[in-house]
């Protein structure tokens, strides 16, 4: 095991090197500081399990936080055009989503119809796993997806109504 000392003397000697390579490859810096930190706890942790720390080590980690965090945009974005594509308008398949359209609709359902999309759509759970997260049967919450879907069409609907 790597005393804490040694980790905050790697941290104090590293981490604009970490956060100067992120913040080249990240779309703004509080993402980059996300995941400068991230980096870094997943250092301490390797450092508790005995791990040798150096900064190449720190880089490749922080490579892979960057292609983690990727991923998850990739699903979530996949996820907020299946949401946008249910929109009683019509959508051109050339638009980019209107992330903050998706969010604002959202927030304007019932909290059992936001969570249950937020989980599916946006977390991009199967559906028995949202079931067992709301405390629903598989059946109970496809039939709460539907209705949270046309309910969402609704909102977001020209003059939509809350629901």
């Amino acid at each position: 095991m790597i005393p804490t000392r040694t980790v905050m003397e790697l941290y104090e000697r590293a981490v604009g090197d970490v956060y100067g390579y992120l913040v080249r490859r990240c779309p703004n810096a509080a993402i980059a500081e996300d995941l400068t930190a991230e980096t870094f706890l997943a250092a301490a942790r390797a450092a508790h399990l005995g791990t040798e720390l150096s900064v190449p080590w720190l880089i490749g980690t922080a490579r892979h936080k960057l292609v983690d965090h990727w991923r998850r945009e990739g699903r979530q974005r996949a996820a907020l055009e299946e949401l946008y594509e249910s929109s009683p308008e019509p959508v051109d398949p050339g638009d980019p989503v209107d992330v903050l359209h998706v969010h604002e609709v959202l927030a304007r359902l019932t909290p059992h119809h936001r969570a249950a999309l937020t989980l599916r759509y946006l977390d991009g759970l199967p559906v028995d796993q949202v079931a067992t997260l709301l405390e629903r049967s598989v059946h109970a919450t496809e039939s709460l997806l539907v209705r949270a879907k046309a309910a969402y069409r609704a909102v977001a609907a020209p003059g939509g109504d809350d629901r």
